[in-house]
């Protein structure tokens, strides 16, 4: 039997040759050493399945397959679907050779991942139809990683209609996994959620024209007892930014289907003769070792193999965003104050947001006319940008190049250029269309357009936002063009433009996907800043996607999106745990406050490699569903940082232990938690326990007393060795239950805490 062993670090994935002609899957998981093949190959071919001949007893519906096809008697869920000219969709395509590339294959207008890699394609064919489907493997071997993709070749006389071409798929002979999406909307995404794939279709999909906050393009598939550090688990992704599924099902004899890639859902592409259809890279890896070890592999191919070469462990600036500080309401000196008061605390980076052109005072109006409004800063982003530096800052910019509004010149002179249906009253969103990117003639004018804007001034960064989904398609095919077109615009400006750092978002997280990350190496999360929120986004972001590419803001309280009122310090740790940012009004803020920020700015800088590319880790603390704990370790293993978060205080708690991960066994650590002042405000009424007279809360008193008397923080010190401290874990100081002491943690709803582990030399 013909095979192919591809392997990795410490995976194997392995697929034969049947004497049908068809690829038959044998095995993905756990790496194999010397093994037969043979050992592995479907023995119980179907008594009662459609057989494809009398001679070698094939039948398709039970046999594990390296690719599914329509019409001979394969009833799984197709990863090929195609239409030829005589309205016949069935396909049988067989293999016909295949070859190992010394360079690995990538598309010409598909983002794509780069780097060292092994790569084999076997090309089949379809004798009936006369086309050719290839099919590309590559090998990413230190990173557990291996990506597939197709293309299919007309190499007919006729056209054809292509109604699926999805990536990839992987046929398990098991029947015992669960299946876990990321599922939400705006400002709650990636929300986990399971259920078990058996009988019948499980469908996680998007139908928006973007990888959406609705169904997220990641998924996992676990066994039951697979936690976060032990079991077995298979991630799947796709380097893409539009429709997609991933669709898997169950089939009688307990054989497990998953196929993924471009959503088939009114998918229709005309393929003329000679021409080839390309599939976006699927990406899956295993591990059977937790989800922990899954993700690291996902977080290690997308900072080495996935977003730009510039950028790869490049740190990001701490930045200051304007919107939640302005808004819309700002004028040039409104802005220097704000970048004054970022520069005195240590922020690295002034991004101005919406509002700085046209008649942009709401977001009524103006997409499209990117011209500066002089009214509010007279001497255009050039002189702007030229004080924000005087500070010491860089400087970034907020741009919505994919929309128009129809209050615009831009639409007024090219109402062709939206997307819309001629006849029909068009569908809007936030008071906005969509430029239709599908148009070469709109992709040659936002290149010319913001080659221009980028020109026009000293910029570091840009926010790329997007903020409504697509509607009013024409075509089966428009969504995937309008993608193709986007990648056509952002390849040609990120290479004018290699030096700028690209943000990608889309009404927070609508478009959080491999494939926008190979063109900006970050991703605004989510909208929704709140500390307690962002603990479950990024909890559930970081399965697929590693902290480097997850923009994290510390904002104003009460919280915009939920008004909930969290510490300062809180927010501040939380959002240390990914791109470190600021969205509020630092002028408004306390003496007191400033200089916390200043110390956390300065705090974050010291460590900021260690928490955008260190390992990181997933803690569950046993029986504490209201705890959450993560930890960040370097590549030595010689520093490591834990954040230890509190959702809801309990009264008389039981005591709280840490359960540090990810140390070195025989290396001595110097264990302390990051100090920081405590706000008496907190105690209320409590501080008149020990005032001497009577202090009424919120009164001039309370506040003089506020300001002259400052708690700290319990200070948590030792030292082990990493054994010890991941065997036995750390009892923590007591949360506070009535009174105070330099013993006492105080640790309310919403509080935190830093751990740092650092080695002794």
């Amino acid at each position: 039997m013909k095979t192919w062993h591809l392997s990795t670090k410490n995976t194997s994935y392995l697929f034969g040759l049947t004497d049908s002609g068809h690829l038959e899957h044998l095995h993905y998981g756990a790496r194999l050493g010397v093994f037969d093949p043979l050992l592995l190959h479907e023995k119980m071919p179907d008594p009662t399945g459609l057989l494809l001949d009398e001679e070698t007893k094939v039948s398709l519906e039970d046999l594990p397959l390296e690719f599914s096809t329509y019409g001979k008697g394969d009833i799984r869920e197709a990863m090929v679907e195609i239409e030829t000219a005589d309205k016949n969709r069935v396909s049988d395509f067989r293999y016909v050779d295949d070859k190992v590339l010394d360079q690995p294959y990538a598309a010409s207008d598909l983002p794509w991942a780069y780097g060292e890699s092994k790569s084999i394609e076997i090309t089949t064919r379809d004798e009936t139809s006369g086309l050719t489907l290839i099919l590309s493997y590559q090998v990413y071997e230190r990173c557990d990683v291996l990506a597939r993709s197709c293309r299919l070749v007309n190499t007919s006389d006729q056209p054809v209609v292509v109604h699926r071409l999805l990536s990839a798929q992987l046929d398990l002979d098991r029947n015992d996994l669960l299946w876990r999406t990321f599922d939400g909307h705006w400002a709650r995404e990636r929300e986990v959620h399971e259920k078990e794939l058996n009988s019948g279709i499980l469908i996680n999909d998007s139908k928006t024209g973007t990888s959406s906050n609705r169904h997220n393009p990641l998924v996992i598939l676990r066994e039951k007892d697979c936690d976060e550090h032990r079991g077995v688990c298979f991630g799947l992704n796709l380097v893409y930014s539009g429709n997609h599924a991933t669709i898997g099902e169950v089939n009688a004899y307990g054989k497990s289907h998953v196929v993924w890639g471009i959503n088939p859902h009114s998918f229709a592409v005309t393929l003329l003769p000679g021409e080839t259809l390309e599939s976006p890279q699927a990406v899956l890896t295993f591990s059977d070792q937790g989800l922990n070890r899954l993700s690291s592999q996902f977080h290690a191919f997308i900072n080495t193999h996935l977003i730009p070469r510039r950028w790869r462990s490049v740190p990001r600036p701490v930045l200051i965003n304007s919107w939640e500080a302005t808004y819309f309401n700002f004028n040039e000196s409104k802005l220097m104050k704000l970048a004054k008061t970022a520069a005195d605390v240590g922020i690295e980076l002034f991004v101005l947001d919406d509002g700085w052109f046209s008649k942009r005072n709401n977001d009524l109006s103006s997409l499209g006319d990117w011209n500066v409004n002089l009214k509010k800063l007279p001497g255009g982003l050039k002189r702007l940008s030229q004080k924000i530096h005087g500070l010491g800052l860089q400087f970034g910019l907020w741009v919505e190049p994919e929309m128009v509004s129809p209050d615009s010149d831009l639409y007024r002179a090219h109402p062709d250029w939206a997307i819309t249906i001629e006849g029909r009253k068009p569908t809007i969103g936030r008071h906005q269309l969509v430029l239709d990117c599908a148009n070469p003639d709109v992709q040659d004018y936002l290149i010319h357009t913001f080659t221009d804007i980028f020109s026009s001034a000293p910029i570091e960064y840009v926010k790329w936002d997007m903020n409504r989904n697509l509607s009013d398609l024409r075509d089966g095919s428009h969504a995937h063009r309008y993608m193709l077109g986007l990648y056509r615009v952002l390849r040609d400006l990120t290479r004018s433009f290699p030096d700028i750092l690209f943000e990608s978002c889309a009404s927070g997280g609508n478009r959080f996907d491999l494939g926008m990350l190979a063109y900006m190496p970050q991703i605004w999360t989510s909208d929704n800043t709140d500390a307690l929120c962002r603990i479950d986004i990024q909890d559930a972001t970081s399965q697929g996607y590693p902290l480097s590419t997850m923009g994290a803001h510390v904002s104003a309280v009460p919280n915009h999106q939920t008004q909930r009122v969290s510490p300062l310090e809180t927010r501040f740790q939380v959002a240390c745990f990914g791109v470190l940012g600021y969205e509020l009004n630092l002028n408004e803020l306390s003496a007191e406050s400033l200089k916390a920020i200043q110390a956390q700015v300065s705090f974050y800088k010291e460590y900021r490699e260690l928490f955008q590319f260190g390992t990181f880790h997933r803690i569950s603390p046993n029986n504490q569903t209201n705890l959450t704990d993560w930890m960040v370790v370097d590549d030595d293993r010689s520093l490591a940082i834990l954040l230890h978060f509190q959702d809801r205080a309990i009264a008389n708690p039981t005591t709280q232990r840490l359960h540090p991960i990810g140390l070195d066994p025989e290396t001595l650590y110097d264990f302390s938690n990051r100090p920081f002042d405590i706000d008496i405000g907190l105690f209320g009424d409590l501080i008149n326990m020990v005032s001497p007279v009577r202090i009424k809360p919120d009164s001039l008193l309370h506040t003089v007393v506020r300001k002259m008397k400052v708690l700290h923080t319990e200070v948590e010190h030792g030292i082990a060795d990493g054994k010890s401290l991941m065997a036995a874990g750390i009892k923590l100081k007591q949360s506070n239950v009535g009174g105070f002491s330099d013993e006492t943690r105080i640790f309310p709803d919403g509080a935190s805490r830093l751990y740092l582990f650092r080695k002794i030399d």
